[in-house]
């Protein structure tokens, strides 16, 4: 899949620039200038993968076996959690296959690899666009249960949940399958870019919304018990860093990523952007990092969850 980057193409494993350490170095370009490139050995690669698999793993056997998390809020978390799953699943499997090829334990069946680099494509971004999805479809969620409290368990219902969740893993399969057949049309990395910016400003809205009445009832808590000022200012500055690190994970992790595509359709020839290009493996790192993340943020701050895992 040549969009994606030839670093991680099963078909020129010996195109990869993977030193047997971490490096940050200055590549020179072609055209002249220099480039800054960020060299991600395999094995943290495959590493992180692996960390990331037994960590999503841990979330979706727990909620699994706890029938007290059997509710819409941990199914999508659940979800979440398996689309990261893929995500390290894919990766893996795909720099192990390159490291095989690299070595020479498998023979270089151009036919056997380009189908198994396209199976792979697919896996990878349906996992991606279902982890997107899913984070909005959480944000959703804590949103309908914080402005819509009352009425939350007659929207949110276990129906509606799992056909939104069949509706995303159909919708996430026929997108990414898609993107893979037609990766060379410029409509299609656009349509991928706009996907990416509108969960963005989808979070964020619903986010700012949930801090700004979370901040609202935290000042009439106050003026009912008459408390310091002090105590909303806390508050209020804990809520934001929670909103930051939200936001944040979520654009650090997945906003490279996007840009890359991005600068594909708007200036795949100009030097700066061939710079950027050549940092392919470090974005996917990114997203790696991403599913490492997520549970932390989502899932391991529920007690019950947590409980749970230390029974697993």
């Amino acid at each position: 899949m040549p969009v994606l980057g030839p670093q991680r193409q099963l078909l020129s494993p010996l195109n990869s620039t993977s030193p047997a350490t971490p490096r940050l170095g200055l590549a020179t370009n072609q055209t002249g200038p220099q480039c800054l490139e960020v060299s991600v050995p395999e094995g943290l690669f495959l590493s992180l993968g692996l960390v990331s698999l037994v960590e999503n793993m841990l979330v979706v056997a727990a909620i699994m076996k706890n029938r007290n998390l059997h509710s819409p809020m941990y199914y999508f978390i659940c979800c979440l959690a398996a689309s990261d799953l893929l995500v390290s699943i894919s990766n893996v499997l795909e720099t192990a296959v390159m490291l095989l090829l690299e070595a020479g334990a498998l023979a270089p069946r151009a036919a056997v690899v380009q189908q198994l680099d396209d199976v792979i494509d697919v896996l990878i971004c349906s996992s991606m666009v279902s982890s997107l999805c899913f984070l909005g479809a959480i944000a959703v969620d804590r949103y309908i249960s914080i402005f819509y409290a009352l009425r939350y368990h007659s929207l949110v219902t276990l129906p509606r949940a799992w056909r939104a969740i069949a509706a995303i893993w159909v919708a996430s399969i026929l997108a990414s399958t898609l993107f893979i057949a037609y990766y060379n049309h410029a409509a299609v990395l656009l349509c991928l870019v706009s996907f990416f910016v509108a969960m963005l400003v989808l979070m964020a809205v619903l986010y700012v919304h949930m801090l700004a009445r979370a901040c609202q009832h935290a000042r009439g808590i106050a003026r009912l018990h008459k408390r310091q000022r002090s105590t909303q200012q806390g508050f209020g500055l804990k809520g934001a860093a929670t909103l930051t690190i939200l936001l944040g994970t979520f654009f650090l992790c997945w906003g490279p990523f996007f840009l890359h595509l991005l600068l594909i359709v708007l200036c795949p020839q100009h030097p700066t952007c061939v710079c950027i290009f050549k940092n392919f493996n470090l974005f996917l790192t990114l997203i790696i990092c991403n599913a490492i993340v997520d549970p932390l943020i989502y899932a391991f701050r529920s007690q019950e969850l947590r409980k749970t895992l230390q029974e697993v």
